[in-house]
């Protein structure tokens, strides 16, 4: 029973550790990448372009 317990813990542990690494490396691409996407929003809206189809409504 024991070594169950210690398994469970490792394996968590370890679970824990590749999600911690994953979210380390990925969140600059985040942050980036709406940076980005919020620089080219507002563009189009400073742009005035009115090739949206919701501007036909």
């Amino acid at each position: 029973m024991l070594w169950k317990i210690i398994g469970v813990v490792a394996v968590v542990w370890i679970a824990l550790a590749i999600i911690g690494a994953l979210i380390k490396g990925l969140f600059p691409i985040l942050m980036i990448s709406a940076v980005v996407f919020g620089l080219y929003l507002l563009y189009k809206a400073v742009s005035g372009s009115n090739k949206s189809p919701m501007s036909k409504l």
